[in-house]
């Protein structure tokens, strides 16, 4: 497996990761309809917009397995939310389910984690809907849970819990341990 800065030329592939990996996560916690609705083309255009012009200090990277296939990636930067005593963000970590629990997540975590750091951004979040049972990967990585928010996806009200980590070095050094 290597992991390397996402390109715009990887939008595809990220948009196949992300809407293979919510049918498989999100099945029972979002509509058939909704997840069934998900586009690779309208995924691979919003992927190519925010890697096209990503901002300042928005960083991506893809993990790709022997072929050279994206099998996973992790995006993150600044935090969105006004007002948050947590300097950055992990906006999005999927994995495709056949390379699950295999370390992928973790190295990518690590990775994004090392450079954010780098970065100047010494403490992170990341939400996560309550239901989604990938929450433990968060936990193992020494995330704790600090608060919650509403949101609506697909016309489903739903709750995402915030993880934090006050020290994000903490993810550099758990993330680089294999498991």
């Amino acid at each position: 497996m290597i992991i390397r800065p996402a390109e715009v030329s990887d939008a595809r592939a990220i948009a196949k990761v992300q809407v293979d990996t919510w049918r498989t996560t999100y099945q029972g916690i979002m509509s058939d309809e909704f997840l069934a609705a998900l586009s690779y083309e309208r995924g691979e255009t919003a992927w190519q917009k925010i890697f096209s012009d990503p901002g300042a200090n928005r960083f991506g990277y893809v993990a790709t397995d022997d072929s050279e296939t994206v099998i996973g990636f992790i995006h993150g930067g600044p935090e969105r939310e006004e007002g948050s005593e947590y300097a950055g963000e992990i906006y999005a970590v999927y994995v495709m389910e056949a390379f699950q629990r295999r370390g992928v997540g973790r190295r990518l975590t690590a990775t994004l984690a090392q450079k954010l750091v780098d970065a100047k951004f010494l403490s992170l979040l990341v939400w996560v809907l309550e239901k989604n049972s990938f929450r433990a990967f968060y936990e193992m990585l020494g995330g704790q849970r600090l608060r919650e928010k509403q949101i609506t996806v697909g016309g489903r009200d739903l709750v995402e819990i915030a993880y934090v980590w006050r020290d994000a070095r903490v993810l550099i050094e758990t993330g680089s341990a294999q498991a």
